[in-house]
């Protein structure tokens, strides 16, 4: 262990996220706080408070009323909330589209989204064909070897595929691509074609193709997948797959606000 993971979770670390979180929760409660009656009900003297206050003032999750000189949340938790919803409008949206793709190919559906370098899976729904889906709910997997991953990486450009990825990209199987600018190449035709398609890169045996979610903006915010074991899931199968997922995803993504230009 690091002197900074040592230090992340060191009891007064671990307390002053908890007297951080209780803050936002009374402000939350009351509307608006003052720096006394939050460390009254804390329980700690009013410098301890007002330091706390401070920071999460400088992160823009609370904010001080000039005229009264008590404290309200501030608009980065409206920009955490945000974010929380919108991630729960894709699942919300998504779940019966993904259950029906799941019926009609018979294989593995999974949506996801672009979480720190990584795709993070948000549901999944497992078809009539799989015997015993792995749950990658709640997980995140590498974008370079899967075609969830490259959906998302061709919503931004390779600049920030790079800055993204990083210099190395690991070697799963010895079909992962790990070089960055073949990668770049095969990303550039995911965002022609408007579908991903990846066999054996991140365990050998799987094969999924994926399409791309979009929002009123018609960036990419998510992905949906088929998956299914390389000896069954193959040519035509995947062909028609394919299809069903672009159908799925406009739709998905008309009913998230956008239109096609």
């Amino acid at each position: 262990m690091s002197s900074n993971d040592a230090e992340a979770m060191a009891p007064g670390s671990v307390q002053s996220v908890d007297r951080a979180v209780t803050i936002l929760e009374i402000i939350a409660r009351a509307g608006l706080a003052g720096v006394t009656e939050i460390a009254a009900e804390l329980g700690v003297h009013k410098s301890t408070a007002s330091r706390i206050v401070s920071t999460l003032e400088s992160r823009g999750l609370v904010e001080q009323d000039q005229r009264r000189g008590k404290y309200r949340l501030g608009l980065g938790i409206l920009r955490l909330a945000g974010a929380t919803t919108a991630r729960l409008d894709i699942v919300e949206v998504a779940r019966p589209l993904a259950k029906r793709l799941a019926e009609q190919t018979g294989e593995t559906i999974n949506v996801a989204v672009l979480s720190e370098g990584a795709a993070l899976y948000l549901d999944q729904v497992a078809g009539s064909a799989t015997v015993q889906s792995h749950n990658w709910v709640g997980q995140r997997i590498p974008l370079h070897a899967t075609s969830n991953g490259r959906v998302l990486l061709s919503g931004l450009s390779d600049d920030a595929i790079r800055s993204t990825l990083g210099p190395r990209l690991k070697s799963y199987t010895p079909s992962t691509v790990t070089s960055i600018p073949r990668l770049l190449h095969q990303i550039a035709e995911v965002r022609e074609q408007g579908w991903s398609v990846v066999a054996d890169e991140l365990e050998v045996g799987l094969t999924a193709v994926s399409a791309p979610v979009r929002n009123a903006h018609g960036d990419v915010i998510a992905s949906i997948s088929a998956s299914g074991p390389g000896f069954r899931f193959v040519g035509d199968g995947v062909d028609a797959a394919r299809e069903l997922l672009l159908a799925a995803s406009a739709e998905i993504s008309s009913r998230l606000g956008f239109r096609e230009p």
